[in-house]
This record gives C-alpha cells, sequence and structure tokens, in this order.
C-alpha cells in the first residue's frame, strides 16, 4: 500500500493569517497520525510565511510515523534539517518568491551540486527524494545524485486528468518505470485530490509514497479531517 504522508503547510498559513496558535501545526500533526496519516510533509520558506523554523523543530518529538522535511537546499536549509534529522528530505528547486512548487529538477545541469546535497544528507542517514517533472530521461541523472527516491510532481498530471486521464499519467508511467530500472523508489505529489488519486495510485508502478496538502486540507473543510484521512486511505488500497 503506498503511504499517505499529509503535508500541513496550510494549516501554518491559516494560523499566520491571524497570528497566535490558532489552528495549532503541532496539534494537527499528531491528530493527523491518530486518524491514520503514516507521515508529516512540511516545506518551510527562507520567508517563513507558512512553516516556520520554530515549526521544524516542535514537530520533530512529535511525528513518530514519518517526517518529510522538504526544501530548497540552501545552506541554512542544509543546516537545520541535518539537526532535526527527519526520515526524509526532499529537494525542490523553488525559488523564494515561488508561491509553491512549480518545476522539477534539471539533475543533468545540477548534477554535481545535488551529488553534494545527497552525499551530506546521507552520510547522516537521512533518506533523500528529489522532486522531479515527468520525463523519463531525467530519471538517469537522478540516479547520478545517489538519491533514494524520486517524487513525481504532479502538477500537469492534475490538471490533464479531467480531459484525458490516460494522456494525463502516460509519461509518469514511462518515468516510474524508468525509476524501477534504476532501483529508485517512487514518491510523488502536488495538487493529487479526492478526485485524481485512485487513478494515480492504481497506475504507477512501485508507488512508495504520496505527499498532499492543498486538496486535503480544503476538502476537510467540507468532510472533516479525519473522514479525509480516511477517505485518501481507502483510494490507495490495493483491495
Amino acid at each position: 500500500m503506498t503511504k499517505l504522508s499529509v503535508n500541513i503547510n496550510k494549516i501554518a498559513t491559516l494560523r499566520n493569517a491571524r497570528g497566535g496558535d490558532l489552528p495549532s501545526v503541532t496539534q494537527t500533526a499528531v491528530k493527523l497520525q491518530e486518524f491514520g496519516a503514516q507521515g508529516i510533509t512540511i516545506h518551510p520558506r527562507p520567508d517563513q510565511r507558512h512553516i516556520t523554523r520554530k515549526d521544524v523543530y516542535d514537530l520533530k518529538p512529535l511525528v513518530h510515523t514519518e517526517f518529510n522535511i522538504e526544501g530548497n537546499p540552501h545552506r541554512s536549509f542544509i543546516d537545520m534539517v541535518l539537526e532535526v534529522k527527519p526520515e526524509q528530505v526532499t529537494l525542490v528547486p523553488d525559488a523564494e518568491d515561488a508561491v509553491t512548487s512549480n518545476a522539477g529538477w534539471d539533475c543533468e545541469k545540477h548534477l554535481g551540486f545535488l551529488k553534494n546535497v545527497v552525499s551530506e544528507l546521507k552520510s547522516q542517514g537521512i533518506r533523500t527524494s528529489i522532486f522531479l517533472d515527468p520525463n523519463p530521461e531525467m530519471v538517469k541523472f537522478a540516479h547520478e545524485t545517489g538519491t533514494d527516491r524520486i517524487e513525481l510532481y504532479t502538477e500537469a498530471y492534475a490538471l490533464n486528468y479531467p480531459k484525458d486521464k490516460e494522456e494525463a499519467i502516460r509519461l509518469y508511467i514511462e518515468t516510474a518505470l524508468e525509476a524501477e530500472k534504476y532501483g529508485l523508489g517512487v514518491n510523488a505529489g502536488h495538487d493529487l485530490s479526492l478526485e485524481n488519486l485512485k487513478y494515480f495510485a492504481d497506475h504507477i508502478p512501485n508507488l512508495l509514497e504520496v505527499s498532499i496538502g492543498h486538496a486535503l486540507i480544503s476538502e476537510a473543510l467540507y468532510l472533516g479531517l479525519e473522514n479525509t484521512v480516511q477517505a485518501y486511505l481507502k483510494r490507495l488500497a490495493k483491495w
């Protein structure tokens, strides 16, 4: 079964809109795990517009499933995750002013840099994943970085799913198959939702984990958080 890691950035965004600690990022993480989430994902950015550095350290002792920290591997980010030592770090090439992640790595162009970052993280026992567009030709270079996994950037799939789901998923399947050839694990995230998740999970080989935040938190406004998590888990079930 593919694991569900819930990205709680949107909880921090809502909290920061008013100040204070409501809704509580830490309490949300605890409750999500009680409700069945198999991991907690955060994506702290330099301007701390949602997840703050304090959140990162506060969450560490509370996440007993899997802690996944995403981010652009600037030196300050690397130093922070080396201190916190989450189970997984997902390397994302987002610009500081990006509203949200909007592209995967060009692993060929940044091969030397990524090799160094991956090596440093893995030397401390941290699993690494590289955010990647659905491009089978890029998998070879991702493999050369030494990463453990790739994370498929699924915005294009989500956008095209209502029009032609078979075409929308085609390159993702090809990329996942290429990753399997190189022994890389496959994660996925960005705009996956109750509408499009099951088809994706049923067709992507070796899909180990999905990281879902915006859609899940939005749908929880209607369904309730516990019901939403259970609904996602049912869509990931293979039986």
